[in-house]
């Protein structure tokens, strides 16, 4: 049995399509999973941005009441409202100095 060139050139292509084949389809499962990745990365990222929004709102609204309530001149405040509001400040900045700081090294790294 003797195999022509175009004979040994046929069966020697076959195994180089099948494994050309399962390479492209390993490639595009892998495309998706890092696109399903990459999605799940932005909104992770997105509902970061929104608490740290939602809790600048909190702080606000605290600090606002606080200082409402402080100039009811029946409301008695003792002095936990007013360690309450400077705590809330010092958070608030604590937060804004830690964002900053993590923005200046995001351009940088």
């Amino acid at each position: 049995m003797t195999l022509t060139l175009w004979q040994l050139l046929c069966v020697m292509s076959v195994p180089s399509a099948i494994t050309g084949f399962c390479s492209w389809l390993l490639e595009k499962k892998i495309e998706k999973r890092e696109k399903e990745q990459d999605e799940r990365e932005k909104a992770r990222e997105k509902n970061e941005l929104l608490l740290i929004r939602s809790t600048g709102a909190a702080i606000a609204l605290g600090e606002a009441t606080a200082k409402a309530v402080q100039r009811i001149p029946d409301a008695h405040c003792n002095g936990d409202m007013h360690d309450a509001l400077e705590y809330a400040t010092k958070v608030k900045h604590e937060q804004k100095d830690f964002l900053a700081e993590q923005g200046i090294r995001a351009l940088y790294d």
